[in-house]
């Protein structure tokens, strides 16, 4: 054997140690993104005193892909205040029919306060009570079980969209928040900016609604960009962004059991709109918002279905 094969088995003896290195570099990458990302969804496991719904007559099993539903709460806390649930949106998913239905319920909706004993905005039920005497309440006026509760820290928010780079929206029509001025079309949000422009609402024509259609462009954007590779290579910080700001009662394994047994009704969202109601002033001049009791029984209707409760 001359000189240049023996150069050429050389060569080849190499290759697979560099691939068992390669191979070993990727896999510690995975296993540190493995127990990072389960450190994460442990520090946002938060429990509520409730085992069962008492809408429900029985427990959902994930694992058999039973229809769920959860709240998400937008809360603003700000200095000197306890917070107000601001964003309030429940989604009733069913991978069944691949869908989840999604609806924003207006923040002045003025209904019975469970565990308080009053009838007043729906977004005080957070002030009075946290996430239990809010997830009591949208119960009650949905008419539905609700699964699962997660809490988003607003102020906090700021974070989330900053560590994803900043998130792109296409806004509507132009104005001005907070100082902020906001154009017309595709325009790109930091943290400070999404904020405010998700806060707006007196300025639109369309009030709530508006705003709720800002919050879920704001929502999408963060999804968007957190899945993007820029951001899986800076996935600690999104780990820590998320475990500082979101809180909810769904524990780990039943996390895990959602992504691998839901994933196909997470790709297609229909969002339902409470839109017939009507502003009215009571109580001494405060404004509250009034459903429309037909469609507050189609929206209860339609839940319930996708549920599979009737």
């Amino acid at each position: 054997m001359n000189r240049a094969d023996m150069k050429k088995i050389k060569k080849r003896r190499k290759w697979p140690w560099v691939i068992a290195v390669i191979s070993l570099i990727i896999g510690g990458f995975a296993l540190n993104v493995y127990f990072d990302l389960t450190s994460t969804l442990k520090a946002m496991y938060k429990p509520i005193d409730r085992e069962l719904s008492e809408k429900r007559a029985e427990g959902i099993t994930l694992g058999n892909q039973d229809p769920f539903s959860v709240l998400v709460l937008g809360v603003d806390e700000r200095e000197g205040d306890k917070g107000r649930s601001d964003t309030m949106i429940v989604m009733a998913v069913n991978p069944k029919l691949k869908t989840t239905k999604m609806v924003s319920i207006p923040r002045d909706t003025y209904t019975e306060i469970i565990g308080h004993g009053t009838t007043d905005k729906l977004n005080h039920a957070y002030a009075f009570g946290g996430i239990q005497m809010s997830l009591d309440s949208v119960e009650n006026l949905l008419d539905i079980p609700i699964d699962y509760v997660m809490e988003v820290n607003m102020e906090g928010f700021q974070t989330i969209v900053n560590t994803v780079g900043g998130i792109s929206v296409n806004n509507p029509f132009e104005f001005t928040q907070d100082s902020i001025h906001y154009a017309t079309g595709d325009i790109t949000l930091d943290g400070k900016e999404a904020l405010s422009y998700v806060r707006m609402r007196k300025g639109d024509p369309n009030g709530d609604f508006g705003r709720q259609d800002r919050q879920k462009q704001v929502i999408e954007g963060v999804l968007h960009e957190g899945t993007s590779i820029k951001s899986l290579l800076k996935y600690r910080s999104v780990f820590n962004a998320l475990g500082d700001n979101v809180k909810t009662n769904m524990t780990f394994d039943e996390m895990v059991d959602v992504q691998k047994n839901y994933r196909d009704a997470a790709g297609k969202v229909e969002q339902l709109h409470f839109e017939k109601g009507e502003g009215k002033r009571m109580n001494g001049g405060i404004w509250y918002y009034i459903m429309d009791e037909t469609e507050l029984q189609e929206v209860t209707g339609t839940m319930k279905q996708h549920l599979e409760l009737n």
